[in-house]
């Protein structure tokens, strides 16, 4: 998996939109204005930051070691995950699925209703 295949399908998620705030070098991914994804390097390597479910993201830590707590996030609710091909895939795209739900959880009723 790689950061081609981590932005097409964070970019397919409803209204999910591409911005770079921090630097041209970040992919920074949004929905509603809120992140739910940000694609960079760390030492070389790509990389994905996600939103997690803190029990989750434990789990995550301990089953592969490519998955890190979230490189400058908030280590409880992040995680990075190294795109150096030892996490399978499919649960690399998983996990950005559920990081965007996460966000999407978060959003004001009205919000969600018209995401649908």
């Amino acid at each position: 998996m790689g950061p081609q295949e981590v932005s097409a399908h964070a970019l397919s998620l409803p209204a999910a939109v591409e911005d770079h705030p921090f630097s041209p070098e970040i992919d920074v991914y949004k929905i509603e204005g809120r992140i739910f994804a940000l694609l960079s390097t760390m030492d070389g390597t790509p990389c994905v930051s996600l939103k997690c479910d803190p029990e989750l993201a434990l789990h995550l830590r301990h089953e592969h070691p490519a998955i890190r707590p979230g490189y400058h996030l908030n280590k409880r609710h992040w995680n990075t995950v190294l795109l150096d091909g030892s996490v399978p895939d499919d649960e690399v795209l998983d996990l950005v699925d559920h990081s965007y739900e996460r966000v999407v959880a978060g959003l004001p009723k009205a919000v969600r209703l018209r995401l649908g």
